[in-house]
């Protein structure tokens, strides 16, 4: 705080000769050396922590003549809080009405300020030459914090050092200005802490709002924004292009936030303006508030058809054939109004609830007016109702059952059928109904007619049993159906004489469904869908195996994409049914977009064309950040194809594995907290995965992790130990609940199971659970409690999360959405990550695990060489470098403390061998040493 000559600002020259400006100071010569330097005062502009670079130089000690006084090679660093540019007190100013000396006064300012480090040379010169100065700079950083007030001073010491100042750089960090997924992010200033992560929500831009939850990115002391959470959606009515929402055009829409770009107006509506939600319906058409955007405009159906009635004591059945156009919609029902003929043509009277007539002994005609009506009927209040009129007479009778059914020649696909008229027809007779399925399949049946007393039903199947039931039908109607007869088609070809009549045939296939003309107005608030109840606003997912027809869930759950849009550019893997390719997707009005192609192969069957597709008929009902996106299928041409997203960075055990050791904690734990989302979405679908591992994860450019691979039926490893056959099918056993093997009941627990393992892979870099057990011992060994041991630097607190997902009792197993809350918290505070898994406990739980795995004992002890040592783990590459290194015993390599010295690079590797060297020593009552990476 002194002005000296000592320390004036002076002159010297860089390595260019380009003049620096310094502050120097070199009293060696003299004893108790205490000179002070500071800086103006420093705004601190919000920052909690300050980052400070010193540039200098300074001399040799031992460079400098004897007879010195004192000689030091370092300096040291202070630094001074305040809120204000405070002046500094004059030389022998009065302090509470007391005069201060110089010395008095020095030593006060120097009290109020704080060290911060003694500042050391790396480099010194030792002599000063004139005509050839060459600066050996030395350049020092110090970070600062953490910063309560408004400013702060700095202060250099020296106590006898022979130093030039050549610049002081003081600087703080942030996290910059950033646009991502649609979302704003602001300039950001750090935390105090050096480990912190500052949360900051981003805000929606560009007509986009959130989707599912607010976009969040973390700004880390070193003014990087980490693990990205959320983001925004184009608002409706705009979509993304080129980053930005651009409005739907005229007859596009875009109503959902799912929903990845504008589409087109569905049939019978239109969009007449830009920026439209929902498309309207044409003149003439009619939607309802339950039907879907993406559902076509309909109309209400034309009448019913082929109405026929049957009189049967005190009843009237009426039986009539579905409308001809049923206006676009399924939720077709009938209306029935029944009215009574008064006597002497008086007119008609409603019957009421509870008609009755009696036979025989009156007789009564009525009139029955039959509607079809949909959804939209009754918004369509200009469309003419179309009834079908039926006429009843009380003293008609139907005929009586048909009573012998009787079997002609019988062929490979045929039988011939005869019968005689019933015993009391009550009439003409106008027709006969045969009913006919094969035995035991009575759920699906058919219908054909004829005019006379016998026929030859045709269509059979060879040596098969079929059920045959004859009625007759009069004016009055149909009587009752005849007792079943059965009859053997023949498992050879006859040819029969027979002549078949004028036959009309149709078919009734009685389908999976439910039947809303008898249904009471409660239940129509529930709609069935092949043989599941879903409830209004409850997405469910629907497994494409209920379809009877597996093509229908390819057409309701996927989009058909035209083959033209699609270019191949490059093969990036192999699959079950054919090749995994690459390339651009062009749909028209939609930014190009970079696709996975899956393609059958030539020569398919129509079965494995229906499992090729099955996977696309479950993606397609998923929508998720966190689950891989269907795009559509192309079915109509070939090759049949999948088109997936792209996901640049593959699988994600495959990438962890080429970047072994290359990620921060947090960085895992937003991978991890990405894949717990998507099965928490998956979880709340109803769809439990099965199959969840790293190799079924994929990982984009941006590090965010998809659940993919639907595939349940497939082959899941080349490794034919790695899947344990059970009847129903394989399970991957490394992956899998035990409730899972050993009873097969697989629920969200048993995936949460599986989460567990596909944690351990993130953690450990994609090491193979269990490493070499086989499968039966890893059967044994989970049975007997054995759990895998925590992989190498792990956080205590996700290895506790690991135990959780293997409990035995599934019950006691978080669900995903805990498992999500958790790893946002300790993603928000990530101190609670630093504690790592005690080596106790790792080498425990891995030394049981090997123990189990062995039959003769563990594969230390069976081991006789060091290199069968290296074999038993895989590293024998390894056994010529040991033995040259000097280690050509198990006891020598026991006591190893640095793998480099034998030429052991690669860090997956040094984690493998280790951890069994770890092992060893626990064997060997050896475990004080420690082996350096």
């Amino acid at each position: 705080f002194t002005t000296d000559t000592t320390k004036i600002p002076k002159y010297e020259f860089d390595e260019d000769y380009a003049p620096i400006h310094t502050y120097q100071v070199c009293r060696v010569m003299e004893q108790n050396q205490n000179n002070w330097l500071h800086t103006n005062w420093i705004l601190t502009e919000g920052a909690q922590r300050v980052f400070i670079e010193l540039k200098f130089t300074l001399r040799d000690c031992n460079s400098l003549p004897g007879g010195v006084g004192t000689c030091k090679e370092t300096f040291n660093m202070y630094y001074y809080e305040t809120n204000g540019d405070e002046d500094e007190m004059e030389d022998g100013e009065m302090r509470d009405g007391v005069g201060i000396t110089e010395e008095e006064d020095r030593a006060m300012k120097e009290s109020r300020y704080i060290k911060i480090d003694t500042i050391a040379a790396d480099e010194s010169f030792t002599e000063l030459d004139l005509g050839d100065r060459v600066m050996k700079l030395n350049t020092e950083v110090r970070d600062l914090g953490p910063l309560n007030r408004k400013g702060f001073y700095l202060a250099f010491q020296d106590l006898g050092a022979c130093i030039a100042l050549v610049s002081v750089r003081v600087f703080y960090k942030r996290c910059p200005f950033l646009v991502k997924s649609l979302a704003e992010f602001p300039d950001t200033i750090p935390g105090s802490e050096a480990s912190q992560l500052v949360e900051v929500v981003g805000r929606c831009v560009n007509n986009s709002l959130p989707l599912y939850e607010p976009p969040r990115m973390h700004c880390s002391t070193e003014g990087e924004w980490l693990v990205p959470i959320g983001k925004c959606v184009c608002q409706p009515g705009f979509e993304e292009i080129n980053r930005s929402c651009q409005v739907c055009k005229v007859g596009f829409y875009r109503s959902l936030l799912e929903s990845l770009a504008c589409s087109k107006c569905p049939p019978h509506s239109v969009a007449r303006q830009t920026g439209a939600t929902v498309c309207s319906c044409e003149d003439g058409y009619y939607k309802i508030d339950s039907d879907p955007p993406n559902m076509a405009c309909t109309r209400p159906p034309s009448g019913p058809r082929n109405a026929i009635s049957n009189v049967n004591e005190t009843s009237v059945f009426l039986e009539w054939s579905i409308p001809m156009e049923t206006g676009g919609r399924k939720d077709v029902r009938y209306n029935i109004l029944c009215r009574r003929v008064l006597p002497d043509g008086r007119g008609l009277e409603e019957c009421g609830p509870n008609v009755r007539f009696l036979p025989r002994r009156s007789h009564t005609n009525y009139s029955f007016l039959l509607e079809a009506v949909n959804g939209v009927s009754e918004l369509a209040k200009d469309h003419a109702k179309q009834y079908v009129s039926l006429n009843v007479t009380t003293n008609q009778a139907a005929p009586s059952p048909v009573s012998v059914v009787r079997k002609g020649h019988t062929g490979k696909s045929s039988i011939a059928l005869s019968w005689a008229e019933p015993d009391r027809p009550n009439g003409i007779i106008l027709e006969y109904e045969i009913k006919y399925f094969e035995k035991e399949q009575d759920s699906s049946y058919t219908i054909i007619k004829s005019k006379d007393t016998e026929m030859v039903v045709e269509g059979l199947k060879p040596s098969s049993v079929y059920i045959f039931q004859v009625r007759a039908r009069t004016s009055a109607g149909y009587g009752a159906f005849s007792r079943r007869f059965e009859f053997q088609t023949s498992p050879y070809l006859y040819f029969s004489a027979t002549t078949r009549g004028s036959v009309s045939v149709f078919t009734c296939v009685l389908r999976c469904g439910y039947s809303k003309a008898k249904q009471d107005p409660e239940e129509e608030k529930m709609h069935f869908h092949n043989g599941h109840i879903k409830f209004p606003g409850v997405r469910t997912y629907i497994d494409p195996l209920t379809y009877e027809d597996p093509n229908q869930a390819v057409h309701e759950f996927t989009q058909e994409i035209d083959v033209s849009f699609i270019s191949i550019e490059r093969i990036i893997g192999a699959g079950e049914f054919g090749e995994v390719c690459s390339g651009p997707l062009r749909l028209p009005g939609k930014r190009e977009i970079q696709v996975a192609i899956k393609t059958l192969k030539a020569g398919y069957t129509e079965q494995q064309r229906r499992d090729f597709l099955w996977e696309a008929s479950i993606m397609g009902q998923f929508n998720h950040p966190n689950i891989i996106r269907l795009e559509g299928v192309v079915t109509k041409s070939k090759p049949v194809m999948i088109i997936t997203e792209y996901m640049e960075n593959g699988s994600l055990d495959t990438f962890l594995k080429k970047n072994d050791g290359q990620f921060t904690v947090i960085q895992l734990v937003g991978m991890l907290r990405g894949i717990a989302s998507g099965m928490r979405y998956l979880s709340d679908m109803g769809y439990v995965h099965r199959d969840l591992a790293a190799r079924n994860i994929l990982v984009n450019s941006n590090l965010v992790c998809k659940v993919s691979d639907f595939g349940l039926s497939r082959v899941l490893e080349d490794d034919p130990e790695a899947a344990y056959t059970t009847r129903g099918g394989k399970i991957p056993i490394r992956w899998t609940a035990p409730e899972a093997i050993a009873y097969r009941k697989f629920t969200s627990a048993s995936d949460v199971w599986s989460y567990g393992i596909v944690m351990w892979e993130v953690m450990s870099y994609g090491e193979r659970p269990y490493w070499e057990m086989s499968n039966q011992d890893v059967i044994k060994a989970v049975e007997e409690s054995y759990r895998l041991p925590g992989p190498m630097d792990c956080p205590e607190a996700l290895y506790h999360l690991m135990m959780d997902c293997w409990q035995r009792e599934r019950s006691n197993r978080p669900k995903f959405d805990e498992i999500v809350c958790l790893l946002d918290k300790l993603i928000r505070n990530p101190s609670s990550l630093k504690k790592i898994m005690r080596l106790s406990l790792c080498l425990r739980v891995s030394n049981l695990l090997v123990e189990h795995a062995s039959v003769e004992g563990d594969s230390h002890t069976r081991s006789q060489t060091v290199g069968e040592w290296l074999d038993s783990i895989k590293m024998g590459r390894y056994t010529e470098l040991f033995m040259e290194g000097g280690y050509s015993s198990l006891e020598t390599v026991a006591q190893m403390t640095d793998l480099r010295r034998v030429g052991v690079n690669l860090a997956g590797h040094q984690k493998k061998i280790i951890t069994s060297i770890q092992e060893m020593r626990v064997h060997m009552n050896n475990t004080n040493s420690t082996v350096n990476i």
